[in-house]
């Protein structure tokens, strides 16, 4: 397995884990992920429907990016959309502070759970693209992680 493959699994892994346990927290005590988040108290008022629209999101996050792992030929278009989201997400929260929303202290505060889930997103969706692991270019593809 080449060094970069590695890379890449940290970074898909790392996307589900997190994307995960933001669905399963938002899901089941969205008050409680409310409050434990540094930073979301800042941007409104609490909105327990709302929080759980998100961990729905998050949750299709984590299945794509999973299910994208075990199905290599499918991981460009699984990985990608997901990743659009991501990317959006982060650049929300860029305008906020472009805008005077947010302070400039806010990107390096929010960088591991917004800014970086996408640009490991955009790293293994183009680590995908350069295999040709997508987009049903590999008709005839193994179901293994290759």
């Amino acid at each position: 397995m080449e060094p970069l493959r590695y890379t890449v699994l940290a970074m898909v892994w790392f996307n589900i884990l997190l994307a995960a346990w933001l669905s399963v927290y938002m899901l089941y005590d969205p008050e409680g992920w409310y409050y434990f988040v540094p930073g979301v108290t800042d941007t409104g008022l609490y909105n327990q429907h709302f929080i759980r629209d998100i961990g729905i999101i998050q949750g299709f996050i984590a299945l794509a990016f999973a299910i994208g792992w075990f199905r290599p030929g499918r991981r460009i278009e699984l990985w990608g959309a997901a990743t659009l989201w991501l990317i959006a997400h982060a650049i929300f929260h860029l305008w906020e502070v472009a805008v005077g929303i947010c302070s400039a202290s806010v990107i390096l505060r929010d960088f591991p759970a917004v800014s970086l889930p996408a640009l490991f997103g955009i790293a293994a969706t183009g680590w995908a693209c350069a295999r040709g692991q997508g987009l049903a270019t590999l008709p005839n593809a193994k179901e293994i992680v290759s």
